[in-house]
């Protein structure tokens, strides 16, 4: 079966210049995949907007309500000090959630063996209550409730593997032992959590795994992690479907981080994921559009996932390992393993 494919070219309506969340992020994804040969081979899927059932599963109706009020001016609206709305933005980011809906339902009713949405806005720092960090509606966790509600399944896995924390998913499961969180990204970085003893709450105590590397942290110590810490976790917890929170600025060119992964780290990673899907969930693993702001990297690293999902071999690394010193974040990993008892 094919890999489900959703991106949409109505997403360019929530742009605001000199912004570095823009439409030409989806445009220079777009042009690689059209470059490289992949859309034909992909089943394309078209959105539909998430429904107000499906954003109230993780959302506060008083967040819903502000946004659909943004939604009414005449003008972009600024959220905070990094964070805005166009007048389109409100509808456009029911469309982005809603189209990674209809992604999890193509793999779910057998239509496609795994899926994938370019979307924007991003999602991932998007808490219950507010927006924030480029993010209007936390697009995965949207998916994660409507997976369960709509096809009874039980235990949903999100791995995050943009280099800022998402908060917004950590804080709409922490008390959630049928969902695991698991993230990886650069520490000190914005937006200040996702420190190791961010476990879970009540119920949910152990099912959020954060793993925060430190600036320099290269491919090497990425592998490192996701061997001793991020599937080990994965696998233990069996979860029945895998949600991916795709960012790409981890990379080392990347201009809002410090952390050294390459592309070709970056494959072997998704490649991980993907072989980790086939071992405890049938395949079933969506990959969704968060970070990423080098479009280079954004457009050569979206490319990569969808080669990883075909089946195809890797491609090469255009931009090639980072040309600093990388930093070891051994000790860090096994003080993880300890305190999650993945020994």
């Amino acid at each position: 079966m094919p890999t489900a494919f959703l991106t949409d070219s109505r997403f360019a309506a929530h742009t605001l210049p000199g912004h570095p969340e823009y439409a030409g992020r989806l445009t220079a994804v777009q042009g690689r995949l059209e470059a490289d040969d992949l859309l034909d081979m992909l089943a394309r899927v078209d959105p539909v907007p998430a429904t107000d059932e499906d954003i109230l599963a993780v959302h506060e109706a008083d967040h819903l309500a502000r946004l659909a009020r943004i939604g009414q001016q005449s003008h972009t609206v600024m959220i905070g000090p990094d964070t805005y709305a166009t007048p389109q933005s409100y509808d456009l980011a029911r469309l982005a959630a809603g189209g990674v809906l209809r992604v999890v339902d193509a793999v779910m009713q057998g239509n496609a063996d795994n899926g994938a949405a370019a979307i924007r806005p991003p999602g991932h720092h998007a808490t219950p209550h507010k927006a924030m960090g480029f993010c209007l509606m936390n697009n995965v966790a949207v998916a994660a409730r409507y997976v369960q509600r709509t096809y009874g399944i039980g235990r949903v896995a999100i791995m995050d593997f943009d280099v800022h924390h998402g908060n917004g998913t950590q804080d709409i499961f922490v008390a959630d032992p049928s969902v695991l969180y698991v993230s990886t990204h650069q520490s000190p970085l914005y937006p200040g959590t996702g420190l190791i003893h961010e476990m879970g709450e009540g119920i949910g105590d152990g099912y959020t795994v954060n793993v925060p590397l430190p600036p320099g942290t290269g491919d090497q110590g990425y592998a490192l992690a996701f061997e001793r810490v991020v599937l080990p976790a994965i696998q233990r917890f069996e979860p029945e479907f895998l949600l991916i929170s795709a960012g790409f600025d981890a990379h080392w060119a990347d201009p809002f981080a410090n952390i050294r992964l390459s592309l070709a780290g970056l494959d072997r990673l998704v490649r991980l994921l993907i072989d980790m899907a086939a071992d405890v969930c049938q395949d079933r693993i969506v990959f969704v559009l968060e970070g990423g702001y080098n479009l280079d990297v954004l457009s050569h690293g979206w490319a990569a996932v969808m080669r990883a999902l075909l089946g195809q071999p890797s491609p090469d690394d255009p931009l090639g390992r980072s040309p600093g010193t990388e930093r070891s974040a051994e000790e860090l990993i096994e003080r993880i393993r300890q305190l999650h008892k993945l020994t």
